[in-house]
């Protein structure tokens, strides 16, 4: 493959990606692989092997005769998501914390400033990049085959989730942000501190704070009206 070749390649895989981690391609879409080919200026047979690249890493979905799919949020997965959730994360943030490197520290800590420039941005696509970002590099710091893979899964369907319930405008938001950012903080610190537990810990309760975030965002508050009155009446 012809060095150009590779490079429009990896230019089409990190796009793909951010575009259905930030749902510009919504859950269950299909991609057309000729439209793809023209916009990224590849042909089909790299096409084919970078959508094979992203079946594997989670992304989208292979189907035969009907090409690839963004993968789907389907109540089964969602629920599988919330179930295994708060496992992998304790468990990544453990081993983190275990393993990690002095030079890894440092790129964590360039990436939580990123993320706080985001969040101060109101820039939702960047803050929601940021934070799946910094969650990954503490993915490679537990340096586990077999825990990453899951791990990424996770933050696939766990960083769309949370573009589609992100509003600035709403105070408690803003309120959970500002504890979520300060906990990236805390991981940090525990990270370099070596304290598996204390980061695990912190993991359980980062997790509880997304989940709450994710339930108030699916059970709004109802609205007030006098028994008896329809909508609309005077």
């Amino acid at each position: 493959m012809e060095p150009d070749t590779r490079s429009k390649k990896a230019q089409c895989a990190d796009d793909l990606r951010r575009k259905i981690l930030t749902e510009v391609l919504e859950p269950g879409a299909y991609l057309d692989e000729t439209e793809l080919a023209d916009a990224y200026g590849i042909s089909r047979p790299p096409l084919r092997e970078l959508l094979r690249q992203l079946a594997g890493e989670g992304y989208v979905v292979l189907h035969e005769n009907r090409g690839a799919q963004v993968a789907p949020m389907t109540h089964k997965t969602l629920r599988n998501f919330f179930v295994a959730a708060p496992m992998i994360y304790a468990a990544i943030s453990r081993l983190a914390a275990t393993h990690a490197t002095v030079a890894q520290i440092a790129r964590l800590k360039e990436c939580q400033w990123a993320f706080r420039q985001a969040i101060r941005s109101g820039d939702a696509a960047a803050r929601a990049l940021g934070n799946e970002r910094f969650h990954s590099m503490i993915g490679e710091m537990a340096d586990n085959e077999y825990l990453l893979p899951s791990l990424r899964r996770l933050l696939i369907d766990h960083t769309r989730i949370g573009m589609t319930f992100y509003n600035p405008r709403k105070a408690s938001f803003v309120e959970t942000q500002a504890v979520a950012a300060d906990q990236h903080d805390q991981f940090i610190a525990l990270i370099e501190a070596g304290d598996a537990e204390g980061s695990g810990a912190l993991a359980v309760a980062h997790w509880d704070l997304s989940r709450a975030q994710i339930e108030a965002f699916v059970t709004p508050d109802s609205i007030s009206l006098p028994l008896g009155r329809a909508l609309g009446a005077t």
